[in-house]
């Protein structure tokens, strides 16, 4: 179970805190004996790129047509 301390203890004590949460624990900061948040050990997710197939066709990198650019500069204008 984690241990919970208070805010003082926590602002007093970070880095302590900090070297125990990156050796595995896990901290929970109270206020007034209130859970508020939790210091825990940060693990990297790795998430793929590309998980949608799709294709840009060229056209979309032209530029837009003038009657659409003055329907985007009302459209924004409002």
């Amino acid at each position: 179970m984690a241990e919970a301390v208070n805010v003082h203890a926590a602002k007093t004590h970070l880095s302590s805190l900090l070297e125990r949460v990156a050796r595995g624990e896990e901290i929970i900061i109270a206020r007034a004996g209130k859970p508020v948040a939790r210091l825990s050990p940060y693990t990297r997710v790795d998430r793929p790129l590309g998980f949608v197939q799709a294709h840009i066709d060229d056209s979309f990198f032209e530029p837009l047509p003038d009657e659409e650019l003055d329907a985007w500069g009302k459209c924004l204008a409002n």
